[in-house]
């Protein structure tokens, strides 16, 4: 595992001149072959040449989160080089989705595949179909432990703090255990 952290250093003037975008991304699966779905979705992402795979972190088994009465879930975090906008890449994640064969449910409800943006540099955007930072995540372990794993110094730009420091040790809710599945 690589840690993110000496690639979030770059200041913005720098990653627009390079034309290259930092990304963190959860993923979140509790479907049929989970393990298989959060690896079909790296490689696609791997096989994008517009998208670099930075780091990743560890897989961990979770309880659902809001709706309880589903199936456990398998989540992780990665970071990612892009040359994508940041709506570009949300619409591309969406299509990884789509592609994985992802039904809409209800809210936190069981999915195939769940692909999060969390970040982007260190952008904050709203509108009807997405939040960056992604709204709630200091309140989700399932989200922070892994961030934290590959990006602890990283700064949350709307909370100020670094991931670090918003995650604390014992914040652990919803997680199982750390898997010994390995995303690439």
């Amino acid at each position: 595992m690589r840690k993110a952290d000496s690639n979030c250093s770059k200041s913005v003037a720098e990653k627009k001149k390079s034309n290259s975008n930092f990304a963190f991304i959860a993923l979140g699966t509790n479907k049929s072959d989970r393990i298989n779905f959060l690896r079909q979705a790296i490689l696609n992402l791997k096989t994008n040449s517009k998208v670099n795979l930075v780091a990743s972190s560890s897989v961990y088994e979770t309880k659902p989160y809001g709706n309880k009465n589903q199936s456990d879930f398998l989540n992780a975090v990665i970071a990612v080089k892009t040359t994508y906008s940041l709506i570009k890449l949300f619409n591309y994640l969406k299509n990884i989705e789509a592609n994985l064969g992802r039904n809409e449910t209800k809210k936190w409800g069981p999915r195939e595949i769940d692909l999060d943006l969390l970040f982007f540099n260190d952008r904050i955007f709203k509108n009807k179909k997405l939040t960056v930072p992604h709204a709630g995540i200091q309140d989700r372990d399932f989200v922070m432990i892994p961030l934290r794993e590959i990006a602890p110094s990283f700064i949350h730009p709307v909370l100020k703090k670094k991931i670090s420091d918003i995650c604390s040790e014992d914040i652990s809710n919803t997680i199982i255990r750390k898997t010994r599945y390995k995303l690439n």
